[in-house]
């Protein structure tokens, strides 16, 4: 499994970086893990086309059209960023802990409370698959919500 640290971010600490609104999820495979100038080549701009109430954006990435739209993340919920936790502690020497393979550690890089997903050649609407799994928050809340006495009662007297 893992486990991940959430110190700097639940502490509020300022030395995580906020990508709110540079979070991007595109339709596709990318291939690389490191740094590339993304900006000089990815830029989005506004359609002026809005759709069940969102501005929509347009770019291009490989010469394929996009079409984007910018949502928050749904009320009392934050995105991160994790990379793998370095396996030195404040003094610069090495941390005694498992196999990192088996258990590997993670931290938060940076947060986010907006982003920007992608379609390809289609414009966003609220079918999207990225907006309706968050649906499944408002389940899951319901369904890991405690029962109260005041709820059995309710549902016993309904039911005479």
């Amino acid at each position: 499994m893992g486990t991940i640290d959430f110190g700097a971010a639940a502490s509020g600490e300022t030395s995580i970086a906020d990508l709110s609104g540079q979070v991007h999820q595109v339709p596709c495979c990318i291939r690389f893990d490191g740094a590339a100038q993304v900006s000089n080549y990815f830029k989005p701009k506004s359609s002026e086309v809005e759709v069940d109430g969102v501005r929509t954006e347009e770019a291009h990435f490989r010469g394929r059209k996009l079409q984007g739209a910018t949502i928050s993340m749904p009320s009392g919920y934050s995105g991160f960023v994790l990379g793998q936790a370095s396996n030195k502690n404040a003094n610069g020497k090495r941390k005694a802990c498992s196999d990192e393979e088996e258990n590997p550690c993670w931290e938060v890089k940076a947060k986010f409370d907006k982003m920007t997903y992608w379609n390809h050649d289609t414009l966003p609407s609220k079918d999207d698959t990225i907006l309706r799994s968050f649906h499944w928050f408002s389940i899951a809340e319901a369904l890991h919500k405690p029962v109260t006495v005041e709820d059995l009662v309710a549902v016993t007297d309904g039911g005479v």
